[in-house]
């Protein structure tokens, strides 16, 4: 039979077009579709990939990390708050919030019964009260997260910890240099 036959015949031209169809999808592969289901083609009709997108820049490490583990029981408001207070039990560890020099270790100054003072550079200094047992001495150099005392109730009605950092010797809020914010 001659191929234009096979062309004008309704027949014939169905069974060619589901062979050629089968044929061409025995020989393809599908790459899996893109959001919203379409695929997408290059210039050559090639399938090209999903673009995704770039990952998300770092997360920049807090320059002051936390000093206990415990909840925040008290919030800084720059009048009878100069910076949190975080609950804990007799003992917990309080870690040096960043490098430093440890520059005061006393129970001298009133309401923050025994505590403890890091000089962290030309700006910035921090302060950690109501301490039971300060684990360094004055002039000792520290690193963030190295545990520096245990909480207690000295000077206080319960066991916490009063935090506070201080830029250029005034009290700033600690949560936004905590959280990162801040730097």
């Amino acid at each position: 039979m001659p191929f234009s036959a096979i062309l004008t015949s309704p027949s014939l031209r169905r069974a060619l077009l589901a062979i050629t169809v089968a044929a061409l999808a025995a020989c393809t592969t599908t790459p899996p579709p893109r959001s919203g289901g379409a695929t997408a083609s290059g210039a050559s009709g090639v399938p090209t990939p999903p673009v995704s997108p770039p990952p998300p820049p770092p997360v920049a490490k807090p320059a002051f990390a936390r000093p206990a583990a415990g909840e925040t029981i008290a919030r800084f408001n720059g009048k009878q708050n100069k910076g949190i207070d975080i609950a804990g039990s007799l003992g917990d560890p309080v870690v040096a919030t960043a490098d430093g020099r440890v520059v005061i270790v006393s129970n001298a100054l009133r309401g923050y019964g025994t505590m403890i003072i890091i000089k962290h550079n030309e700006t910035y200094i921090s302060a950690y009260a109501h301490i039971d047992r300060a684990l360094v001495k004055e002039n000792e150099v520290v690193r963030q997260g190295q545990q520096i005392a245990e909480m207690g109730k000295s000077g206080a009605d319960r066991v916490k910890l009063h935090f506070e950092i201080r830029k250029q010797g005034e009290a700033v809020n600690p949560q936004p240099y905590l959280d990162g914010k801040q730097r």
